[in-house]
């Protein structure tokens, strides 16, 4: 039997879509500062980086344990990026309440202040928003998506 969450949609990938990893990727005007934000502070591993590759900077970020890769360019003299807007995020759904302590304290160490989130559903869930260099948000959630239902820790 599939799994399917409550609208009876399956959570397996498509049989025609024979999914084996996924990547997204993003563009970035501040190659350098996110770069450090995202593997030495945050500390994702590097599995792919290059410079000046026609015209382009790029890195690839893993997510350990995970066929998902971010992909994070820069391209163009200056490099341009479009305006940051709250929706433009990466979520991290994290193993419990003291995973998400060790991340934020990590984060602030280096400088990095939490941020307020537009959608009050983040911090109702006990979640924290960091802004990387581009001002794109950086979600920590203290729950496993699709694992855990969500703590509501406070109502709007």
């Amino acid at each position: 039997m599939t799994p399917s969450d409550s609208s009876g949609s399956s959570l397996s990938w498509p049989a025609h879509l024979d999914v084996g990893a996924v990547r997204f990727a993003r563009p970035t005007a501040r190659y350098g500062e996110v770069l450090v934000f995202y593997r030495d502070v945050l500390g994702l591993p590097v599995l792919a980086q290059w410079r000046g590759h026609a015209g382009y900077d790029g890195i690839v970020l893993g997510l350990p344990g995970t066929p998902v890769h971010m992909e994070i360019t820069q391209h163009g003299d200056p490099p341009h990026i479009p305006e940051a807007h709250p929706e433009n995020q990466l979520v991290l759904y994290l193993h419990g309440p003291e995973a998400l302590a060790a991340a934020v304290r990590r984060l602030t160490a280096h400088g990095h202040t939490p941020v307020e989130a537009a959608n009050p559903y983040w911090p109702e869930r006990g979640a924290v928003l960091f802004e990387d260099p581009d001002g794109w948000l950086l979600v920590l959630a203290p729950w496993v998506f699709g694992v855990q239902d969500p703590p509501l820790i406070s109502a709007p």
